[in-house]
């Protein structure tokens, strides 16, 4: 059996905290490797150890039958090595050519014609759609993908390994991804896909190893696994994946939203006269291909868009439901004293609604800095919320102080929707909740949202997996570019009714 890596008894620990304690991994060549475990259980932590951006404490790695000591991402492109990182590291004014040229050798660095010569050859051979000539800026999430894929093929590399690379795709994007890592494996590369979607996992993958809290837990084969299964051995004990949807009692309307229509910095219509309620007690999903406006439509609800002149979003507050208030041109400050929260989990996570730099009980206190009466910061309540957090959705930090920028992509996004939900709002709109998060996690979150359901908020969740959209959601409103293409009973319809809505506007909505 031919290995492209190994990795025997590797160990790397930050402090107090162990990251990865002896780990042994092997990726075998012209093989799809899928890297499950939950949030914070050392995933990505190992693929930068293989990438040289992490130096293991302990243990030893070994690249095609010899022992290799990888120093930095320089060493791990020599071995042919390459790593495509949840955050893109690319040059935005810079063409696609541009950005590959960027760290090659002196000699090759300056003959642009020669890089994109090569770079499309690599293009034509594993089928990839990309313009060498379009500046990253106006690339699709996709696009800037396939770029950084390109990228590190361009360098030789035999062992690719992909960091929740469908993220932010949609179906379609996934299913052309997916043709590419199929192809490479043709090529007898190595791919190794850290990923959370368990059925992704099973559609793809060879073999599928196992994190637990740091610790290796075993390989096994695709083809004998389930998603039950995977995720048994992932949490270490049995995990019933059942959303407990109860049935909505006596909603109250919360919000309605009538005509409304927002443009965007280019003056491109992104929401075209859209006109629906929200009701306390129940939840409505938002279903669409991304970018057709779910984003926008939350935004403008919570006061960061501009709605163009005839568009209403009144809010019934509890008490007060004779008398609606207008929401249009109050500002998001205003919008929020009312009772109407977003919590928004946005494409790269890191920079909107959380402070790196603060732990999670100063990020609790940013949404009650100015309430109390006395100048004097009031820690208690923010630092007992932050307490309620990190138990309820188990968030994996070493104290409350730590800064959230050195928590993992998932336990990040544990803080900031964990946050939202604390409060008890009056309207809860979620944006790409579970997005990045381990099945367990994934499952608290829906339970804990029908719970505010159960308690009479107002629910609103943006999501990309149509199956949960159908068991969690009472009722789901389908944008399709940028209009309201239907309102359906969640519990009656389909995925192929909602898809059909997704992608084909009806003659009616014209």
């Amino acid at each position: 059996m031919e290995y492209a890596i190994q990795l025997k008894n590797v160990t790397k620990t930050f402090g107090k905290v162990v990251a990865n304690k002896n780990v042994n991994l092997d990726v075998k060549k012209g093989e799809i490797l899928s890297l499950l475990g939950e949030n914070g259980s050392g995933k990505t932590t190992l693929m930068n150890m293989i990438s040289g951006i992490y130096f293991p404490d302990s243990g030893e790695i070994m690249v095609e039958g010899k022992k290799v000591e990888i120093r930095s991402p320089k060493d791990a492109y020599d071995l042919g090595i390459g790593m495509i990182h949840q955050h893109f590291k690319l040059i935005d004014v810079f063409s696609a050519t541009e950005n590959i040229a960027l760290g090659l050798d002196k000699k090759q660095k300056f003959d642009l014609k020669e890089v994109k010569k090569k770079a499309q050859a690599i293009c034509d051979k594993y089928h990839f759609d990309l313009d060498l000539n379009q500046k990253v800026y106006e690339m699709s999430v996709s696009q800037k993908q396939t770029l950084e894929i390109v990228k590190v093929l361009y360098r030789g590399a035999n062992i690719l390994i992909l960091d929740e690379p469908t993220a932010v795709l949609t179906p379609q994007e996934t299913a052309r991804l997916f043709e590419v890592i199929r192809n490479m494996k043709a090529d007898n590369k190595s791919v190794i896909i850290i990923t959370h979607k368990l059925h992704e996992v099973l559609e793809i993958s060879d073999r599928v190893a196992i994190l637990r809290k740091g610790e290796y837990i075993g390989t096994v084969e695709t083809s004998e696994a389930t998603e039950n299964s995977l995720t048994e051995m992932m949490v270490g004990k049995k995990v019933e994946l059942n959303i407990a949807r109860s049935a909505p009692v006596n909603p109250v309307k919360r919000l309605s939203i009538s005509h409304l229509t927002v443009y965007n910095r280019e003056e491109v219509k992104v929401l075209d006269d859209v006109s629906f309620d929200v009701f306390g007690g129940e939840i409505l999903g938002i279903a669409g291909i991304s970018g057709n406006g779910q984003k926008e439509l939350l935004e403008a609800i919570a006061g960061l868009q501009i709605t163009a002149q005839g568009s209403s979003i009144e809010f019934y507050e509890k008490g007060k439901e004779d008398q609606p208030l207008q929401l249009v041109g109050k500002t998001p400050k205003k919008i929020r004293d009312a009772g109407v929260h977003l919590a928004f989990v946005p494409e790269d996570r890191l920079g909107m609604g959380l402070v790196g730099s603060m732990g999670m009980t100063g990020n609790m206190l940013l949404k009650s800095y100015g309430n109390g009466p006395s100048p004097i910061t009031d820690m208690r309540a923010p630092k007992k919320m932050a307490e309620k957090v990190k138990k309820e959705l188990e968030v994996v930090t070493p104290s409350l102080n730590t800064p959230v920028s050195r928590l993992s992509g998932g336990n990040v996004q544990k803080v900031l929707v964990g946050r939202e939900i604390a409060e008890a709002p009056t309207v809860l709109m979620t944006a790409y909740a579970v997005r990045g998060l381990d099945i367990n996690t994934s499952y608290t979150i829906y339970n804990l949202l029908d719970e505010e359901k159960k308690e009479g908020v107002a629910v609103v969740y943006v999501g990309e997996d149509l199956d949960v959209l159908i068991d969690l959601c009472d009722r789901i409103l389908v944008l399709c570019g940028g209009r309201e293409n239907g309102i359906l009973d969640a519990r009656t319809t389909t995925k192929e009714e909602v898809g059909l809505l997704m992608t084909n506007l009806r003659k009616e909505g014209k």
